[in-house]
């Protein structure tokens, strides 16, 4: 090893150039500490350096947005002085380490963030991503990662309501775990994490401080190795939801009591990122001691104390008239609340430790001083040798029943049935429907709930399949009646500095930037997860799409099951779809190829403004999204949901396949009670110019589809029921 090498700034992944510019903000060299805080501030995690370029193409405002991008989370205003707190985070790295611990404290993370705002957590959402479900590991991170993600939330009282499940090889070694959060607050309470007032005290509140999690923010800046279980585990935080909740109770109080000027999720970096970070956004500066914070282990170094990521901490700005009051909010719930130090007029944070100044940084230079990067993007070889796949030389199906098995049975489709590591959540109180009976989680005051996004599909089109990501996100929602009010995206992708990975990343930011101007959707706040690869081989670029919104009439939603006989059921929107990228492609024909369809943008603003109509005037039975598997799936879906058979018979398209397995943006599948009704439907369809197409009817207790003469699907629900019980063997024991 060279003495290059050998460099205190290299150890903690700083470049020589990012060196220069640090000390060239500081006006002389740093010393070790000081390094530490710029090490884990300025790494990916952090800085955003690879991505804010790019990030800045997303809309971020609107009428109802209170609060952007930039905050512990976004708020958008919901009328009659409400508002709604949300964000979406990933915690992938800590997850292939300790499954359980790395999505609880996922959890953990992203509901203190909601907390922080103001915000009383109401729901948590869950997008999950995992290896192929037949090997020994991938069970093993499944199993334990909603687990660890179910506890967090049952201990916490936040119901985990649904969210979307995918097997793929490309996350054998490397999985996803992506939370949405969402919270309520008083629309004129919106709390920021600011340290105000030249003066003012900051506190430390919540549990000890420990090693767990120390520099766990350039851990998840880089990519995972092979032995990752023995190498990285001391990166991987420790939750403790009792903590949680109390802390969550805590805070509400002293935010309610009007006693904080300012309150910071200590997450990503600890101390190092909520002290800077708190005093940037203020432009004003912060002196601490770090000798009071309660410690949990004896020798902690001044670096270890800064850059910990200990769990269930939260740091607050509070005048010192507030003190004794907002500590006793903690400390009556067996936290600890200490006041760490004070806010400061010279834009510095001063660190002290044990009285000996250790750090004094400028904070506008840590938080924002980290370099821009714009890596060379080039299109991958794969992308145009997957595009020029023939789907018509696939071989005809002989056995429609068979396929259609093999589709419905796969474990995206199958496992999302069987996983009820989140309990009975349509039980919790405020908890009106989850995605067992929506495509969206709904909550008591009309608030709508949703995730999309398909791997497959932006890794064959980055542009395209992040277009589908955005509508789907926004047309689950207008299948409950609600109207979106913004989005929040998790990004996940490989190492951002390889041209072919940045490529996807630029096409898949153009694509949600695309479809948000369209559709008229704010995104209000995210997360960019890079470096997700294992020995060099990345995961499909995968973002995720978290959408809220609200019923446009209190009361009226809409569910997706088949709950009447003799309903008419009705395909809306684009009549066509392709088998690129497809459900069936992958499980009929072991392929992951071809052209995903096109996409009409103001088609699909029409039909999720019809959808909500429709729901408004009381017209359906049941409206659901096609999506996985095709028209066939969502019409299986529909039957088993309501416990309900149906009789239908597809239009005409380019082959049965493709009628059946098809999948394509801008459809969804509805029922409509026959008479008046029936005559209403389709003149608010013709009116929207949203074709319609009668499929056939609900009733009995089988699912029948007729795709042509020779092409049928014929299976009774009894059956279609244990195959959601039997395809995921770990969950049938």
């Amino acid at each position: 090893m060279t003495a290059k090498d050998e460099q205190p700034w290299r150890r903690l992944g700083l470049t020589d150039e990012e060196y220069r510019r640090i000390t060239a903000a500081l006006g002389r060299e740093p010393n070790l500490i000081e390094l530490n805080i710029y090490s884990v501030m300025w790494s990916e995690h952090c800085s955003y350096k690879h991505s804010r370029d790019l990030l800045r193409l997303l809309p971020s405002e609107g009428p109802q947005v209170l609060q952007g991008p930039g905050e512990n989370a976004g708020v958008v205003d919901l009328g009659d002085g409400w508002a709604a707190a949300f964000k979406i985070e990933s915690h992938n790295h800590p997850t292939a380490v300790e499954p359980f611990q790395g999505a609880a404290t996922g959890a953990g993370g992203i509901i203190r963030d909601i907390v922080a705002m103001g915000a009383r957590p109401v729901a948590l959402l869950g997008s999950l991503r995992f290896g192929p479900p037949g090997e020994r590991r991938s069970r093993y991170l499944f199993e334990r990662a909603t687990a660890g993600l179910a506890w967090y939330g049952r201990e916490t009282g936040i119901p985990v309501a649904g969210g979307e499940l995918y097997f793929e090889e490309c996350y054998r070694g490397n999985p996803l775990v992506n939370v949405l959060c969402v919270g309520l607050l008083p629309a004129g309470r919106v709390m920021r994490g600011r340290a105000a007032g030249e003066g003012n005290l900051v506190l430390l509140a919540g549990a000890r401080t420990g090693r767990d999690g120390i520099h766990g923010v350039t851990f998840a800046s880089d990519e995972l190795t092979a032995e990752v279980e023995e190498e990285e585990r001391p990166p991987v935080q420790v939750g403790d939801a009792e903590l949680g909740k109390a802390l969550i109770e805590a805070t509400l109080e002293v935010i309610e009591k009007g006693l904080a000027v300012g309150v910071q999720d200590l997450g990503g970096a600890g101390l190092s990122c909520a002290l800077t970070e708190t005093a940037a956004r203020a432009g004003s500066g912060i002196e601490v001691e770090l000798a009071r914070v309660p410690l949990r282990e004896e020798g902690m170094a001044a670096h270890e104390i800064l850059t910990s990521e200990s769990q269930e901490r939260m740091l607050l700005v509070v005048t010192p008239q507030s003190e004794t009051v907002a500590a006793a909010a903690f400390e009556k719930r067996g936290l600890f609340c200490t006041t760490l130090g004070r806010v400061t007029g010279d834009g510095l944070v001063t660190v002290k430790h044990h009285g000996e100044v250790v750090a004094r940084v400028p904070a506008q230079s840590v938080v924002d001083g980290a370099p821009v990067y714009r890596p060379a993007s080039r299109e991958p070889k794969y992308y145009r040798e997957l595009a020029g796949f023939d789907l018509l030389s696939l071989p005809p199906v002989e056995d429609f029943n068979r396929a259609f098995l093999k589709v419905f049975s796969s474990p995206e489709l199958a496992g999302r049935a069987c996983s009820d590591e989140s309990g009975d959540a349509a039980a919790e109180e405020g908890l009106l429907a989850d995605f067992d009976r929506a495509d969206a989680a709904l909550l008591q005051p009309g608030l709508a709930m949703a995730v999309a996004g398909n791997g497959r599909q932006v890794y064959l089109d980055p542009y395209r399949g992040s277009l589908f990501a955005v509508a789907a996100a926004a047309r689950r929602l207008a299948c409950v009646g609600a109207l979106p009010l913004g989005i929040t995206d998790g990004l996940n992708f490989g190492n951002p500095e390889k041209p072919e990975i940045f490529w996807q990343f630029r096409r898949s930011v153009e694509g949600i930037a695309a479809a948000c101007r369209a559709l008229e959707l704010p995104v209000v706040g995210g997360n960019v997860s890079f470096y997700n690869e294992v020995a060099g081989e990345a995961i499909y670029p995968t973002p995720v799409v978290g959408a809220v919104g609200l019923l446009d009439e209190p009361g009226r939603w809409c569910g997706t099951g088949f709950r009447r006989e003799q309903d008419l059921i009705y395909l809306l929107g684009a009549p066509e779809a392709s088998l690129g990228g497809s459900q069936f492609l992958k499980y009929v024909h072991g392929k992951v190829a071809g052209v995903l369809p096109p996409i009409d943008l103001e088609l699909e603003k029409r039909l999720q403004e019809l959808l909500r109509r429709l729901i408004r005037e009381e017209l359906l039975g049941s409206a659901h999204n096609v999506a996985d598997g095709g028209l066939a799936v969502a019409l299986a879906e529909s039957s088993l949901r309501g416990e309900c058979g149906a009789e239908v018979t597809l239009p005409e398209s380019s082959s049965p396949e493709t009628a059946l397995f098809g999948e394509g943006p801008s459809r969804v599948v509805v029922s409509v009670k026959p008479g008046p009704g029936r005559a209403r439907f389709e003149e608010l369809a013709g009116e929207a110019a949203v074709p319609a197409v009668l499929l056939g009817r609900t009733g009995g207790k089988s699912l029948r589809i007729a795709a042509g003469e020779a092409a049928r699907i014929d299976l009774p629900l009894g059956q279609l029921q244990k195959v959601c019980g039997e395809a995921v063997p770990w969950r049938s024991r």
